[in-house]
């Protein structure tokens, strides 16, 4: 039997996760607001195994519980619960020691196994906390069980330097993973240096990457400091790694082992300190079968690996995203308000977007214009006619 807490201003919520806790031979303990559960967590906390906690309540918010909780260093795992799931509150939850995340409404029969999970392992460490996401930064978006999951692993990976492998599909928003997981983590004031692997042929590339010397090549009028240089202290993000060629496959092998290079044109071994983080929409697991990506190089960039879903796999996610997009256009384009009809909205969902996100982005930034501003109607939306359902 575990002593369970539940803190929620939500009475019916707050009886009915009490009386499936307690069917289970729990002994449960109520409080119904952040006040209330910081006198229980501070007069308690020893004796408790688990806690509930709901992220908006009045008084004392959720997350003030979560950094007491954490300045005291009570290692006690911490479920929160909130109906206003987005990433930046599932992130920053995560970061001040949340142990997992339940957005609201969710299955009771789901509470009850992850009450089993986090009390069996009572004993892991929490994690401190970080850097939070950058204010004026670009969120991610998502209350799909799938996309909860990426901003779960987020919060747990983001204040460590483990390297991380992003993948997913063309437009899934690799890019803005990376830059959440570089602003929540310790290194968000530094910089953060991000490279098109595929946008540049080799020459031009590896001298992009790791500098030159004055002379070194054709062209090479000055000294140029290279972008693993420019990451000092920060994050690198090498976006389409898959299509590294072999040779700068080996020398990025040398970096990420010993954080050491050499500019183009200098015998002169230079060390660097930097996180590295890489994308790829293509599947490095067979290119290593053809002997295309190096067995070596693939294991040191995949120590966590996230996998973004496609758009197509999260339709719960589509009218948030829609909506955002569309208050983002109108704001820049100095609008009012900017909607949809059902209709259109129905056209939307019945449509596939093989390019995921950035092409409903670009869908409804070309409606925009063709609505003049206006109500977005049906024939507004130009769709690939062999992706509609």
């Amino acid at each position: 039997m575990a002593k369970i807490l539940i803190i929620d201003d939500e009475k019916p919520l707050r009886q009915a996760i009490t009386q499936i806790l307690r069917s289970e031979g729990h002994d449960v303990v109520e409080a119904i607001d952040g006040e209330q559960g910081l006198k229980v967590l501070q007069d308690d906390a020893t004796r408790l195994d688990l806690a509930f906690l709901d992220l908006k309540m009045p008084k004392t918010q959720g997350m003030t519980v979560l950094k007491q909780l954490n300045q005291k260093l009570f290692e006690l795992p911490v479920i929160v619960m909130t109906a206003y799931g987005t990433s930046r509150t599932a992130i920053e939850a995560m970061q001040l020691g949340a142990y997992d995340y339940l957005t609201k409404p969710f299955d009771l029969e789901e509470l009850v196994q992850l009450t089993e999970k986090a009390l069996a392992h009572h004993q892991e460490a929490a994690y401190q906390v970080g850097a939070t996401i950058a204010a004026g930064q670009e969120e991610l978006l998502g209350r799909s069980p799938a996309m909860q999951s990426v901003f779960k692993l987020i919060g747990r990976v983001a204040p460590a330097d483990t390297t991380v492998l992003i993948t997913g599909e063309s437009g899934t928003g690799k890019e803005l993973v990376a830059a959440t997981l570089h602003a929540a983590s310790p290194r968000g004031k530094a910089p953060l240096i991000k490279v098109n692997c595929a946008a540049l042929p080799e020459h031009l590339l590896e001298a992009e990457l790791f500098g030159h010397e004055k002379g070194a090549f054709t062209g090479a009028n000055h000294l140029r400091i290279g972008r693993f240089e420019q990451a000092n202290g920060g994050t690198m993000f090498l976006d389409e790694i898959g299509e590294l060629s072999p040779v700068i496959q080996g020398k990025l092998l040398r970096v990420l082992q010993d954080r050491s290079f050499e500019r183009l044109g200098s015998n002169q071994t230079r060390t660097v300190d930097v996180r590295m983080i890489a994308a790829t929409n293509r599947n490095l697991e067979q290119l290593v079968q053809h002997h295309q990506f190096r067995e070596d190089l693939f294991y040191r960039l995949n120590v966590v690996r996230i996998e973004l879903p496609p758009l197509r796999d999260r339709p719960e996610d589509l009218e948030q995203l829609t909506q955002h997009f569309l208050s983002t256009i109108a704001a820049r384009r100095g609008l009012k308000q900017l909607a949809l009809t059902r209709t259109a909205m129905e056209k939307l969902q019945h449509y596939s977007f093989p390019g995921n996100v950035r092409e409903l982005q670009n869908t409804l930034e070309r409606a925009a214009v063709l609505s003049g501003g206006r109500t977005i109607l049906p024939e507004h939306l130009i769709l690939s006619q062999k992706s509609e359902a």
